[in-house]
């Protein structure tokens, strides 16, 4: 399970790819293999989520990581690579670095 955690230590990545529908399950298949190669086996990482868009015209991912320097050498790997130049053919990709203000559970009945 995804943990959204508020640490300010913490990266927190929202990126955004845009997709032509037709590619969509595609970039989702990469993204899924990706993760499961290389990206959670590197130190540091500490959960992501993947979500697609019911148009068909997005795919975003959330992910936390330890710190920005674990994060880098995750991308200084070169085992990610085919994957993400493939995506990159498919999708124009919107990365973004947040810290995460504020987490919310359903009210006590």
């Amino acid at each position: 399970m995804t943990r959204i955690s508020m640490k300010p230590s913490l990266l927190t990545f929202i990126n955004v790819f845009t997709v032509e529908p037709a590619n969509q399950e595609r970039l989702v298949e990469l993204l899924t293999q990706v993760t499961n190669v290389s990206v959670r086996h590197a130190p540091g990482f500490i959960s992501c989520a993947l979500h697609r868009s019911l148009d068909g015209t997005k795919v975003t991912m959330y992910a936390q990581w330890r710190s920005k320097e674990d994060y880098e050498a995750m991308r200084g790997d070169p085992r990610p690579l085919p994957y993400l130049q493939e995506a990159l053919t498919i999708a124009k990709f919107e990365p973004c670095m947040y810290e995460v203000v504020g987490t919310f559970e359903p009210a006590a009945e």
